[in-house]
């Protein structure tokens, strides 16, 4: 693999603090840069970190708003209507707990260097798949193989 070992961050900057590379406020990555230079992989690390809040954020409203709203409600369709709405909720956060795992993971590759390139042929993830799906570990090509294969073994 050719990772590009100066762009490296250490583990206290994946935590969040400040790296060394700053990105001008208008910076996008570029097919253009070299790949996984340190402006992009600390823009990728911002981006995974500001994703990684806003979830954190919506989770703390969620148990905020559930420790306000009272489940003793006289009506029985209002208690099931807000235990439905509860139940969707817990769900929905759910789904992020492991979402957050999936951006520690990808901040965690940022911190070993092995960021941006495909787990099964180690070649670079686009940026637009990148972009689109900071946390993605594989190529296009690599995720529609799998799925492909999910498939052949989930029809048997």
């Amino acid at each position: 693999m050719t990772t590009n070992k100066g762009s490296q961050v250490s583990g206290s900057e994946v935590a969040g603090t400040p790296t060394s590379t700053l990105l001008p406020p208008d910076y996008r990555p570029s097919e253009q840069e070299e790949f996984m230079n340190p402006l992009q992989v600390e823009y990728f690390r911002q981006k995974l970190l500001r994703w990684r809040a806003e979830l954190l954020q919506e989770s703390s409203e969620t148990l905020e708003s559930m420790q306000e709203e009272s489940l003793a409600q006289p009506d029985l369709t209002d208690r099931a209507s807000l235990e439905t709405d509860r139940a969707i909720e817990l769900r929905a956060r759910d789904r992020e707990r492991k979402l957050i795992a999936k951006i520690d993971a990808a901040l965690q590759r940022i911190a070993d260097g092995t960021y941006g390139y495909c787990e099964v042929t180690e070649e670079p993830i686009s940026l637009k798949r990148l972009e689109a799906r900071p946390i993605a570990t594989l190529s296009l090509e690599a995720q529609e193989a799998h799925e492909r294969e999910e498939r052949l073994h989930r029809d048997d």
